[in-house]
């Protein structure tokens, strides 16, 4: 019997209680996007970058999805949120508010920020993808899901809503 972490499973559940259909692929831990080429592929998705990132004072905090191919200039972010000096966010609020370990940052961990301490950013490009790759809470697998799902149902179901951004 395999044994999965509590928050991979409530990933699960929480998309079978929505109706939202999802596919698994387990893999060894993966930390960066580059390990996550070969994944997407065999997932037939291009997997998602995923960056936690703060302001300078550390009291707002943004989730930003992008195309895993895409550099982050955070003078491009800044200006459209608009906060100054962003920056990668420390693990400790990355578990605090997403219940998640570096390496395994996902859109997944919003269902874990009930005080919705983060905001979501997505790359506009990604919102005409069918399909989104990224981990289940988890750097161990990874799970496909249609991307209309995740903005339509996923997100009202967490509370969170999400700007587009143009990098």
């Amino acid at each position: 019997m395999e044994t999965r972490q509590e928050r991979e499973l409530a990933v699960y559940q929480m998309l079978d209680r929505l109706g939202i259909g999802w596919q698994r692929w387990d893999h060894p831990a993966v930390a960066t996007i580059e390990d996550c080429y070969e994944i997407g592929r065999r997932m037939g998705v291009p997997m998602c970058k995923n960056l936690f990132l703060c302001n300078r004072t550390h009291t707002e905090f943004y989730l930003l999805m992008m195309p895993g191919e895409k550099q982050f200039k955070t003078k491009e972010v800044s200006k459209q949120i608009p906060t100054s000096r962003l920056s990668f966010a420390e693990a400790e609020y990355m578990e605090q508010y997403l219940h998640i370990s570096p390496g395994a940052v996902s859109v997944m961990g919003l269902m874990n920020d009930t005080g919705h301490h983060v905001k979501l950013l997505i790359d506009e490009p990604l919102l005409a993808d069918e399909y989104l790759g990224c981990h289940p809470c988890v750097n161990t697998s990874s799970i496909k899901v249609k991307m209309q799902d995740v903005i339509r149902i996923f997100l009202p179901a967490t509370g969170h809503d999400y700007q587009v951004v143009h990098l």
